[in-house]
C-alpha cells in the first residue's frame, strides 16, 4: 500500500514520468502495453513502477484520474475568461474531447470496468459537480435555463459522445453539443419549480 507522506522530489519526478509514459501508450491505443515497456518509456526499472502502482490496474485508474482532474478543473478558468453561457459551451465541447481520450484509452479502462473500482463513479460525479456549477452560473446571469442540472446534462453528453464508434464521430459529436447548448439557452426565463 502506498504510504500517504508526500513523496521525495525525485520519486514524484519517477511517478509523474510514469504517468506521462502510461498515458501516450494508451492515448495512442496501445492498451495491451507491458508494465516493462511503460517503465522503460519512463527511464525507470519496473520495479519503481510497482512501488508506486500495485497493479497495472492501479496505473490505468491513475491516469484516467488525471485526465478526469485535468477536465475538472475547468470551470473555474473557463468562467474567468468568459460569460457563464460561453463557459458552458466551452466545457460540453471539453467533454467531447475527454470522449477522445477516452477512446484512446477504452481498451486500457476495459481492464478496470471489471473490478470494484469507484474511478467511474467518482467520475461522473466531479464532472455532473463541474455543470451543475457551470448550469447555475449561466441561470444566475439569466442565460442559462434554470430547469436542468449537471446529472443530466451529463447523460445527454454521454449519448452524443458515445458516436465515438463510427467514422467522424467527433464532428457529429460537436454539430449535436451545439444543438443541445442552443436548447439550454433558448428558455432561460424558466426557473424551476
Amino acid at each position: 500500500m502506498p504510504s500517504s507522506r508526500p513523496l521525495r522530489a525525485d520519486a514524484q519526478r519517477n511517478r509523474d514520468a510514469l504517468l506521462a509514459a502510461a498515458r501516450d501508450a494508451f492515448l495512442a491505443g496501445e492498451a495491451d502495453a507491458h508494465v516493462e515497456d511503460i517503465a522503460r518509456r519512463a527511464g525507470v526499472a519496473v520495479g519503481t513502477l510497482y512501488r508506486h502502482f500495485e497493479t497495472r490496474e492501479a496505473l490505468v485508474e491513475e491516469v484516467y484520474r488525471q485526465e478526469v482532474a485535468e477536465l475538472c478543473a475547468a470551470p473555474s478558468a473557463l468562467l474567468e475568461q468568459h460569460a457563464p453561457d460561453e463557459a458552458l459551451r466551452q466545457f460540453l465541447l471539453l467533454l467531447v474531447e475527454h470522449a477522445a481520450i477516452g477512446k484512446g484509452m477504452a481498451a486500457a479502462l476495459a481492464s478496470i470496468m471489471a473490478t470494484d473500482s469507484p474511478v467511474f463513479v467518482d467520475a461522473r460525479a466531479q464532472m455532473a459537480a463541474c455543470l451543475d456549477r457551470l448550469l447555475a452560473a449561466g441561470s444566475g446571469a439569466g442565460t442559462i435555463r434554470a430547469d436542468v442540472d449537471g446529472k443530466t446534462l451529463l447523460r445527454a453528453m454521454g449519448g452524443v459522445c458515445n458516436l465515438r464508434a463510427a467514422e467522424g464521430w467527433r464532428e457529429d459529436a460537436t454539430r449535436i453539443t451545439a444543438l443541445l447548448f442552443d436548447g439550454l439557452r433558448c428558455r432561460a426565463d424558466i426557473t424551476r419549480d
